[in-house]
């Protein structure tokens, strides 16, 4: 089970400098000229999370493996993208496969990089891209709308029902609001999901200041985290260009003293990643044992045989219980059998829903 999050924004804002330091790579190159990403890149990251350490090191497991996250570094839009000027075409089709988008939006000064635009505007630069995706939006519906009136109107149910979600998204987007913020029951999402919509996506700002605003920020940064707030969206503060100084670094020694000299507790990319995990609703359990300790991704309501199946089909097919114990359970307890014997082990059926955390041990017949 992949997840994805697709890195958005104008050109020259810093997407291919934060994507090399997310992958520690250079398969993306970063250059001061607009489109130097022609083709999506796509980097696998480990999330990070502490207690998959904690875990391993109660388990005595030889292995350690995380869960992951995929990153899409994509081209570069312009005014005009819903129009194809730029790479507009392909930008759109690149982000309609994504799961999540993190706008990364440019909060320095820097003459030495050239601004699409003439000059640093964070909010500007938001409301183009958001423009141009609502502007491509309005389109697609306006024409699947017309085929959605005949098949309503030889009473197909389903296009019945989408039709009226179709509306009630048109209404939002020619009032310039994006169609994330449409209202849709939970009997209509999947209808809502088939429109695949490009601003129904969850959207994670993130600010790229220069290296002396790293730790606070400064007014650019806090422009966009105000409009984020009104939105209900996240917002993360990062020096794409430090991320790269660090990614660079060898040990983590090296990083650490590196962060510090900086004051800042932890990397920019770290916050990047758990923002983008928390903004797909993904939740983490675990399996632990001599041979291995990992961490495996669900989203958010999963119930144990959905958990079974994301490390083996056969699990789920042939589902007969969870044994499931906490992680602070699993920690205060010294591990599975120290929780056994505390009576802390749960044994759960197919209804049970995985909460975050979970250690769990899977039993089946297959």
């Amino acid at each position: 089970m992949g997840f994805n999050c697709g890195i958005v924004g104008l050109p020259n804002v810093g997407k291919s400098t934060l994507f090399n330091a997310l992958t520690a790579t250079a398969a993306a190159e970063a250059a001061n000229f607009p489109f130097c990403t022609i083709e999506p890149n796509t980097g696998r990251v480990a999330v990070p999370d502490d207690r998959l350490d904690r875990i391993a090191a109660i388990a005595k497991s030889a292995r350690v493996v995380p869960t992951q996250l995929d990153f899409v570094d994509i081209a570069g839009l312009v005014r005009g993208a819903s129009k194809g000027e730029g790479l507009g075409n392909q930008f759109l089709a690149n982000i309609r496969e994504v799961d999540a988008v993190i706008h990364l939006v440019r909060c320095f000064e820097d003459h030495n990089v050239t601004h699409v635009e003439g000059g640093i505007d964070p909010i500007r630069d938001i409301e183009t891209i958001e423009t141009e995706l609502m502007l491509a939006d309005l389109e697609s519906l306006e024409k699947r709308e017309q085929a959605l009136v005949k098949r309503a109107r030889g009473n197909d149910k389903e296009a019945k029902q989408i039709l009226e979600i179709v509306g009630r998204v048109l209404a939002l987007l020619r009032d310039g609001r994006p169609a994330r913020k449409t209202e849709v029951a939970d009997d209509e999402r999947r209808a809502f999901e088939i429109l695949q919509l490009l601003t129904a996506k969850p959207v994670l700002y993130v600010c790229n200041v220069d290296e002396d605003s790293a730790a606070v920020g400064n007014e650019h940064s806090a422009a966009v985290a105000a409009r984020a707030a009104g939105e209900g969206a996240g917002c993360v503060v990062i020096s794409a260009a430090i991320e790269e100084e660090i990614a660079q670094l060898g040990s983590e020694e090296e990083k650490t003293e590196f962060l510090d000299s900086l004051g800042l507790e932890e990397t920019g990319l770290a916050r990047v990643i758990r923002a983008g995990y928390a903004l797909l609703d993904l939740i983490t359990f675990f399996t632990a044992g001599p041979k291995e300790a990992r961490a495996w991704t669900v989203r958010r309501g999963a119930k144990a045989p959905r958990a079974a199946g994301v490390i083996h089909t056969d699990f789920a097919r042939g589902f007969i219980r969870a044994e499931t114990v906490a992680f602070d359970d699993f920690v205060a307890c010294g591990g599975e059998q120290g929780a056994r014997d505390a009576g802390r082990m749960r044994q759960e059926g197919k209804d049970y829903v995985v909460r975050d955390g979970d250690v769990l041990l899977f039993r089946f017949n297959v």
